[in-house]
């Protein structure tokens, strides 16, 4: 706003020239990390993003208490492994996680409810070490199916009780 002449000014208050940008150069889209699509790039170890995972890990805690778990095995480890299941199946959504999501994740792993033998056998060294590593983690969650994603927590549970609990993976 402008003042009128007979106002007095002090210094700081006379307008100060400011200083004109120049005209930015041509970009081009050179460095390595930069994306060459409109997506993230998927794969082996790329994880999953999605909204608000934090409160997933509040969520995937809360079954720690009935957890069945088998001698070598730590709870640690068990709510590791199922936060990262359950929270790639919600980011596979497009949504945050909710608890079936984690209800899903455990029932994977066989740690509610009866497991087969088999499933015990092949999850507990796969497991062993899983809150110590985000890598670790990364390689637990890639050994899920993709097909596994999209079933609800009735379907998987009933699946990994079974003799064909092997189909929830990709190597078991």
């Amino acid at each position: 706003m402008t003042q009128p002449d007979y106002v007095p000014l002090q210094s700081p208050d006379r307008v100060r020239p400011s200083d004109s940008l120049s005209t930015p150069e041509r970009w081009t889209q050179d460095r390595p990390a930069d994306l060459a699509e409109l997506r993230q790039p998927e794969g082996a170890r790329f994880g999953a993003t999605g909204p608000d995972l934090g409160y997933g890990l509040k969520l995937a805690k809360r079954f720690e208490d009935r957890l069945a778990l088998q001698p070598g095995e730590d709870a640690h480890d068990a709510v590791a492994a199922a936060f990262a299941s359950g929270a790639k199946r919600a980011a596979g959504f497009g949504r945050a996680p909710v608890i079936y999501d984690f209800e899903w994740a455990y029932s994977l792993w066989g740690y509610l409810g009866e497991p087969t033998a088999d499933l015990v056998a092949w999850r507990v060294p796969l497991i062993r070490g899983s809150s110590h590593g985000y890598w670790h983690q990364r390689g637990v969650v890639d050994t899920v199916a993709a097909g596994t994603f999209r079933l609800t927590p009735a379907q998987v549970r009933e699946q990994a009780a079974g003799p064909d609990w092997a189909q929830l993976f990709t190597r078991p």
